[in-house]
């Protein structure tokens, strides 16, 4: 094929090369493509020159502008401590129950601590704190270690069976796979269990079933959970006579945490969040759990 051969159908010229039989057309690029190109590559040189660009050894060049991203951040940070400072001061001042006596403070409470929670907690507990399987619910009533704002800003710093040396420790002996309680002995206790939440769960079938796990409940468990079962957050030992449960309240269920035992863990926060931001989560997740002690 000659060069500059005239395609009959096109009228374009030809560049020789031919593939399979196809001639190749002497197309020239697109002026607005051409255009496009010497405009991003001006655009591209002059950001070069405005602003941080190439790196220099342990350095690099500033840009005439002398603005980046961190020096942004910095003044953002800044401007934020600056107005949050007045608020802030009351906050580590003031006591607990002042804190919660002024509605004012409690709304910028509930405005960082939310921050402060999905940062940090929402991934166990939930955007919400309404908590999952094997992680407690936080917006109800119902505390393992108590829920006043002071008890929980303890826990929140030291966490539970962490290596803090306050840490709180917690552990539910597994009774079965330890061999401290037959089979039978842990079911005819779990059966026990179940009926303290669930009434409806003891029927004339289980009742002889129902009596030998209360005796087995006062030899073994009353130590942490109390004669009545209502638990003592002092051993961070829950209620078990609500329908709240942590592992899931049916029989099976609560027969897997006899026998194999249960150990709850939740890290220490006291070296990633400050002392007032510690103060601020506990308040709020106090107020989500409805503000009870």
């Amino acid at each position: 094929m000659e060069v500059n051969e005239v395609d009959p159908v096109s009228g374009r010229k030809t560049t020789g090369h031919i593939w399979n039989g196809i001639k190749e057309l002497d197309t020239p690029i697109p002026r607005g493509v051409l255009l496009f190109l010497i405009v991003t590559h001006l655009f591209a040189v002059l950001w070069w020159v405005l602003l941080p660009t190439w790196p220099i050894g342990r350095t690099y060049t500033k840009g005439v502008l002398g603005i980046d991203q961190k020096t942004t951040v910095e003044a953002s940070v800044k401007e934020s401590a600056i107005a949050r400072a007045p608020w802030v001061s009351r906050i580590e001042s003031l006591s607990y129950d002042e804190i919660r006596a002024d509605e004012q403070l409690m709304a910028s409470v509930r405005t960082t601590g939310h921050q402060l929670f999905g940062d940090n907690c929402a991934a166990c507990h939930g955007r919400e704190g309404k908590g999952r399987e094997n992680y407690p619910d936080l917006s109800d009533d119902d505390w393992i270690w108590g829920g006043g704002p002071e008890a929980i800003a303890q826990t929140l710093a030291v966490g539970i069976n962490t290596r803090h040396p306050e840490t709180r420790v917690g552990q539910m002996p597994a009774f079965g796979r330890d061999e401290m309680l037959d089979r039978q002995q842990v079911i005819d206790v779990a059966t026990y269990v179940s009926s303290l939440s669930d009434p409806s769960a003891s029927t004339a079938e289980n009742i002889d079933q129902i009596d030998k796990g209360r005796e087995v409940f006062r030899t073994t468990c009353i130590a942490c959970h109390g004669e009545d079962a209502k638990g003592n957050p002092e051993l961070g030992a829950p209620n078990l006579t609500d329908r709240r449960w942590i592992y899931g309240g049916s029989l099976q269920r609560i027969i897997a945490s006899i026998h194999g035992g249960r150990q709850g863990h939740m890290p220490t926060w006291d070296e990633r969040l400050t002392p007032t931001e510690i103060k601020v989560l506990a308040l709020y997740v106090n107020d989500i759990g409805q503000g009870k002690p």
